[in-house]
């Protein structure tokens, strides 16, 4: 093979290497769930604001660099016939002091602003901040409110413009807690209380994520955060603050209360519903459980076909979770606790 067809090969090889690369940049700045590049919150307006800069800095650096080690290589390159030793530079002081002060520079004009951002983002937000308690489960999250005795899952209800300090923990193992919209990652971990601190700066919901490997389901362990008016948010936490009807008007409904309600189904040993005897704190609370967006930590749509996919199997829906069913349910059962689910308001 010639020098030249080699030449051609090698750079086709570096292209192709380069394009998975290039390929796992379009969730993060290609409008996908998890894209960065469209920030909503302060905390993550700030981030990008600082990584747009350092990552041209470090496009025209990767480019200065490249180029030289090309040039380098083409010019000192061994000529057919060549048997003469290169010109050695050990010892050369000034290029050695080139070559060390220019990266410490470089290093140091993205440190103290990367440093600086990172100690703002820890500052404590204020007596003002709206608190809320995140608790990792394998795989859904939930999420307590305890200046108002609220207790939701998979859906963080905040006001917009008004700070929020989360307060998180796991009951299992390690998990990370991440909005790409609105907040950078921070680990959520057993017996720690770690705290992440933003303020949301448009209304809409936004999809979060687990963001550390979890177990089977951690990529479905996913949840949302629906950032409301002060209006909107005060209805939503007097909805919260209601306990469940004690007997449904549907006939239907009241049959899924009564199963819902019977201890040979289990539903009420892992389970927790404000107003029963449903006190179960395994899986999230269901008190206004048909008032959600989604289930099962985010997998479905909470609709009732979905509901009644979940309760008809849920490990086929998501393999590994924690929800097992003592026996079989048939059909006529799982109408009647959909429809209680779904009229839990």
């Amino acid at each position: 093979m010639t020098r030249g067809r080699l030449w051609k090969r090698s750079l086709v090889v570096a292209l192709l290497s380069l394009l998975p690369v290039i390929a796992s940049g379009c969730a993060v700045i290609g409008g996908s769930p998890q894209s960065v590049n469209r920030p909503a919150g302060d905390s993550m307006r700030k981030i990008w604001d600082l990584f747009v800069p350092i990552f041209w800095l470090s496009v025209l650096v990767f480019v200065l660099v490249t180029a030289i080690l090309l040039f380098a290589l083409w010019r000192f390159r061994r000529r057919p016939g060549e048997d003469r030793r290169p010109e050695q530079l050990h010892g050369n002081t000034r290029l050695e002091i080139a070559w060390t002060m220019v990266p410490a520079i470089i290093l140091a004009i993205i440190a103290v602003p990367t440093l600086s951002l990172m100690f703002e983002l820890d500052r404590d937000p204020g007596p003002d901040a709206l608190t809320v308690r995140v608790i990792g489960h394998q795989w859904w999250w939930e999420f307590q409110y305890p200046e108002y005795n609220v207790v939701t899952a998979n859906e963080l209800h905040v006001v917009v413009d008004r700070p929020v300090r989360l307060e998180m923990d796991s009951e299992d193992v390690i998990h990370s807690f991440w909005i790409p919209r609105l907040a950078g990652k921070r680990d959520v971990i057993p017996g720690w209380n770690n705290v992440l601190s933003f303020t949301p700066e448009e209304v809409g919901t936004f999809p979060g994520q687990c963001a550390e490997f979890c177990g089977i389901q951690h990529a479905n362990m996913k949840f949302q955060v629906i950032v409301q008016t002060q209006e909107e948010f005060d209805a939503w936490i007097r909805q919260q603050q209601q306990p469940a009807a004690e007997v449904p008007a549907d006939p239907l409904a009241a049959r899924g209360r009564e199963l819902f309600l019977t201890p040979a189904n289990a539903c009420i040993g892992c389970h927790a519903v404000a107003g029963t005897d449903a006190k179960g704190q395994v899986g999230p609370n269901l008190t206004h459980v048909g008032s959600r967006g989604i289930i099962a930590g985010g997998v479905l749509e909470n609709t009732p076909e979905n509901l009644a996919q979940w309760l008809r199997n849920p490990q086929a829906v998501k393999p590994g979770n924690k929800m097992v069913l003592p026996r079989q349910l048939t059909d006529e059962e799982i109408e009647a606790l959909v429809a209680y689910l779904m009229s839990l308001q």
